[in-house]
Parts: structure tokens; C-alpha cells; sequence
């Protein structure tokens, strides 16, 4: 009976272990699965050729171990070929062509009919400044440089076309299927140097001595409910629902509030980046304004958990946003991750009247205080890591447009024609328009577990699919998160976390 005994014991182990390996992977996924997604892992399992490996994946989730090894942020290749600027002039107008052709009018009715306008002062006042972290080794990537090194591929062909994809016909990939992804036409294991964007680093950005960093606390609870604050439903709007007044203002308590000094702060040159941050410009109506402020990079490197890591991706879309309500500034959002999280104006840290956010070290997540931030994983095994590195001021070098998200709901997806819903700012009247409309990835497809760069782990893989661009960053959305489920929060706490 000893043996009967033994023999439970061991199944019952077995047993306990399969279901920690099952339920572990769906704790630390914060997002849900559909069937969809179900199936396409399924795929990705049986694309291993090894059966231990598959069976191994299917009942402990653990897959891919013979692929394991050390994956270093730069594989030692520092023979940066940084581009001869001369005396070119700030990137900031990089895409236009040298001569600006003249304009058929006959050929597109709609083109003629687009009105330009200003981005609003207020926006550029209080546009967001970015702390990249110091030791940083993959910072901010040009979207056109970085399609340049990319070929078009639908599943694992490459797109039969003699078309050479730039942002002026990257939505014309469309045609072919929403499922297209942009590959790197290099292995990203070999770091190539056009993944590091080396020669779009900001100069480093010393502290003030002028007493105008704003990094005190305010005071208040951060888990506050916005209605017994606020006196409209700014955080909740759309053009289908309006602001509403919550209570008169006369009638409120007065907050501790710190005073905004209006000292028409201006852009550092020191923070200019040769890359050019993307600001879209979203109109909510009952004068609610979302400025939404896109940071691209070429490579995400993922953190590691014991010498192993997870979460590379080719391709790197990150966001934050500012809403404005009849031109003041009511709340932030910081893009982390699946997720985010949001944050009244008063809340954040600031130079003057700009807020200050700091990007998290390889996975270019953006937090609002700097520091360690566990997440996903218990003990902070998993954590990003932010801290006051060079300063890049998107104000000085960016793509500006105008969003309708009305018109992008009206256009016909199986039309030929690219939508009208984006159109640049008067300030850069030729910026390109067509890679807003592209459909599929930024970045390559996430790697079979044939392919020796890849394995995962309790449901987290070393390489993920590349990102959809910013047109899938829920622009149209009402209240100030991504998801319904949506928190403001009236102080700092590095221990928030939006999931």
C-alpha cells in the first residue's frame, strides 16, 4: 500500500502543479481572452516541432526552455552611423518633400474641401515633458525611418508588391487585409543601430535652481471620487453626451489648490529630439478638448524577472493625454502597459504649467513620478524603472493634426479612398496623413515557438506582436482611460496601479 500511497501523493502534486500553471498565467494577464485568442494560442503551441516542448507548454506553461539564454539591451555595437545633419534644419519639417509639388485641384474634391486650423495655444502651453530614463538604450524612433527598414508581410509571406510603403501610402496596405504587420528587415536579436535611434537622444537636462519645478504633494485623497469634486462631468463626455454642471461652483468648498504660476513657460531647446513626437488634436465637444501627445520607438525591451526576460516587441505606439475643458486643463493620462492611468491636472508633477512625465527604461511605459513601479507580477519581480534622465520636449518637434472621430465612423472601410478624419494642423500643412489609416502592426508578428528567440512562460512571452498606431488608442473615448473602468486619482502614490 506504500506505493498507492507515494503514487497519490504524486498525483495529487501533479495535479496541484497543473493548476497553478493554469491559473497562474490568467492572474498576471490583467486583459481577457476570447475564442479568437484561444485559438491562436492554440496555433502557437503546436508550432513547436518538439513534443516534450508541446506538452510541457500545454500542462505547466512552460514553453520554449531549451531557448533560454541572456538577451542584453546592446550586443556591443557601438559603431552608431549617426546621419550627417550639416546644416540641415530642425526635423521638425523632416517628411516634406524639398519642393512642395503644386497641387492638382481637379483630382480630389475632398482634398480641396480640408480646412486647416491652429493647434490651440493652450495645447502647446501645457504640453507634456518627458524624462527619459538615463541609461536608456533605445530611445525615440522617426516613424519614417523606422518603415524604411520594415517589409509589409500578410501572415508569413511577404506582400507581392512593387510599391515602396511610405507614411503617405501606408493605409493602401489596407486592401490586403487588416491582419498585415510590418517585419523587421533585420534580426532584432543583432541590436542593429537603427533600433537604438542613438542620434535622437535629448541632451541631458539639468535641475532647476529657480524654484520653478512644482514636485510638491497636493493634498487630497487619490482615490476621491471625481462627482464630489468637480463641478462639471469633464472626465465623462462625449459628443453624444454632454458636459453636465454637477453642482453650482458658487456654492463649493474651496480646495487646497496650488496656484499656477502663468509665466508663459517656454520650451528648453535642450529637450529638442531629432524624432518627431505625433499630436492629435480631438475636439469632444461642450468645449472638451483631448490632446493626445504619441511617443514612437523602434524597440521595446522588456523587463527581466530572474535573469530572464519578457515582453520584446519590434514597434513601440506610447501616449499620453491632456483634456481641456473650454481651454483649461482638467486631467492627464499616462499609457502603461495594456492599460493606464488618470490623473486630475492639479495631481502631476510640472515645470511651470506643463506637466512631467517620466518614461520607464526599455518598455517606454509613462509614469508620473519616478522610481521603481511593480507590476503584474507579486514581491516586485516585475517592475519598470523611471528616473529624471534627459528631458525631451515634444513641443519642439512634432506631427500635429485634427481628429474627427465622427467622419472615421461615417467612412467605408472597403473604400479605396483614405478617410478625412485626420487632417494636419496649419502649422505643418503637408504632414503625411495615410500611415494614421494603416490598419495592421508596427511591429513584427509575435515569434513561433519554433523560432529559437522565443519562449514563454507562465503566459508571458520573451517576444509579443508589434502595436497598432495611434488610431487604435480609443481617440474617441469619453472618459479618460482606454477602459470603462476608469479612476482618477487627486494625488501621487507610485502604489496605484491601474489593473
Amino acid at each position: 500500500m506504500i506505493w498507492l500511497r507515494r503514487f497519490t501523493l504524486l498525483l495529487a502534486f501533479m495535479l496541484l502543479i497543473s493548476f497553478g500553471a493554469w491559473l497562474l498565467p490568467r492572474v498576471l494577464d490583467p486583459t481577457t481572452k476570447g475564442p479568437e485568442r484561444r485559438a491562436r494560442d492554440k496555433r502557437w503551441v503546436n508550432s513547436s516541432p518538439y513534443f516534450l516542448d508541446r506538452q510541457a507548454c500545454r500542462w505547466i506553461s512552460l514553453c520554449g526552455l531549451h531557448h533560454l539564454r541572456s538577451d542584453p539591451p546592446s550586443r556591443g555595437n557601438d559603431e552608431d552611423e549617426e546621419p550627417e545633419w550639416g546644416d540641415l534644419k530642425r526635423r521638425s519639417l523632416s517628411w516634406e518633400p524639398e519642393e512642395i509639388p503644386r497641387q492638382n485641384h481637379k483630382r480630389n474634391v475632398n482634398q480641396r474641401r480640408r480646412i486647416l486650423r491652429d493647434i490651440p495655444n493652450y495645447v502647446t502651453k501645457h504640453a507634456p515633458l518627458v524624462h527619459l530614463y538615463s541609461g536608456e538604450e533605445f530611445w525615440p524612433s522617426d516613424i519614417s525611418q523606422h518603415v524604411e527598414h520594415m517589409t509589409a508581410y500578410l501572415g508569413e509571406e511577404p506582400i507581392n508588391s512593387t510599391e515602396k510603403w511610405t507614411l503617405h501610402n501606408l493605409h493602401e496596405l489596407n486592401k490586403y487585409s487588416d491582419k498585415v504587420t510590418l517585419r523587421s528587415d533585420d534580426d532584432v536579436e543583432s541590436r542593429p543601430n537603427w533600433l537604438h535611434s542613438h542620434y535622437n537622444t535629448p541632451k541631458p537636462f539639468p535641475d532647476d535652481k529657480d524654484g520653478d519645478h512644482d514636485s510638491r504633494p497636493p493634498v487630497g485623497n487619490p482615490r476621491g471620487r471625481p462627482e464630489a469634486r468637480e463641478p462639471t462631468t469633464w472626465y465623462d463626455v462625449g459628443k453624444n453626451r454632454p458636459v453636465h454642471k454637477i453642482s453650482d461652483p458658487r456654492n463649493r468648498k474651496p480646495q487646497n489648490r496650488r496656484r499656477q504660476e502663468s509665466n508663459g513657460h517656454k520650451p528648453d531647446t535642450n529637450g529638442y529630439s531629432a524624432a518627431p513626437a505625433v499630436l492629435v488634436v480631438v475636439d469632444k465637444g461642450s468645449g472638451i478638448v483631448d490632446a493626445f501627445w504619441f511617443f514612437f520607438y523602434s524597440y521595446n525591451l522588456g523587463q527581466t524577472v530572474f535573469n530572464i526576460r519578457f515582453g520584446n516587441h519590434v514597434g513601440d505606439w506610447e501616449h499620453c493625454m491632456v483634456r481641456f475643458e473650454h481651454g483649461v486643463p482638467r486631467g492627464v493620462f499616462f499609457s502603461e502597459h495594456e492599460g493606464g492611468q488618470a490623473y486630475a491636472f492639479e495631481a502631476v508633477e510640472k515645470r511651470g504649467e506643463r506637466p512631467v512625465i517620466y518614461s520607464a527604461v526599455g518598455s517606454h511605459a509613462m509614469y508620473a513620478l519616478p522610481g521603481n513601479h511593480a507590476y503584474v507580477l507579486p514581491f516586485k519581480l516585475l517592475k519598470d524603472v523611471t528616473d529624471k534622465g534627459p528631458l525631451w520636449d515634444p513641443a519642439l518637434n512634432n506631427y500635429a493634426y485634427h481628429y474627427d472621430h465622427m467622419k472615421e465612423k461615417d467612412h467605408d472601410p472597403d473604400a479605396k479612398h483614405e478617410p478625412l478624419s485626420l487632417i494636419p494642423a496649419a502649422s505643418n500643412p503637408h504632414a503625411p496623413t495615410s500611415w494614421f489609416h494603416y490598419r495592421g502592426r508596427w511591429g513584427d508578428e509575435v515569434y513561433s515557438l519554433a523560432d529559437p528567440r522565443q519562449w514563454r512562460l507562465f503566459g508571458q512571452y520573451h517576444y509579443v506582436t508589434g502595436p497598432n498606431g495611434p488610431r487604435f488608442k480609443t481617440l474617441d473615448r469619453g472618459k479618460m482611460c482606454q477602459r470603462q473602468n476608469c479612476k482618477i486619482l487627486y494625488n501621487l502614490d507610485s502604489k496605484n496601479t491601474w489593473y
